[in-house]
């Protein structure tokens, strides 16, 4: 836990988004069926988030 700790605060913010947003895609699944755009959605803002544990220094 203590790497955590020491991210930088986007690095924060992307993971928390990116972790609700897995769980707002598969509850909307779980409810109403798949939607291709939603999980193409958060793919792509999990490649987002990698992107910034990338290039943080």
């Amino acid at each position: 836990m203590s790497g955590l700790t020491r991210m930088p605060v986007s690095a924060k913010a992307m993971t928390v988004c990116t972790v609700v947003g897995l769980v707002v895609v598969t509850a909307y699944t779980a409810a109403l069926g798949s939607s291709g755009w939603l999980w193409f959605c958060w793919v792509v803002l999990g490649l987002v988030t990698l992107g910034v544990f990338a290039t943080r220094e």
